[in-house]
């Protein structure tokens, strides 16, 4: 996922930071905004899923 948001967005990206977590937890925020979260879907994201939503901003 981390690749596919620098290829991407790698002209509008200031900061990409990735937390290592347990549980399983998997969230995507961008610019404070929540854009997907795991615990919250109870499933894992499809790429062209996060990379379509951080498109909309």
């Amino acid at each position: 996922m981390t690749e596919r948001l620098l290829e991407e967005f790698d002209q509008r990206i200031e900061e990409l930071v990735v937390l290592p977590s347990k549980g399983g937890v998997f969230e995507v925020v961008v610019d404070g905004r929540l854009i997907y979260s795991k615990k919250a879907t109870g499933r894992h994201a499809e790429h062209d899923e996060v990379l379509a939503s951080i498109r909309a901003i």
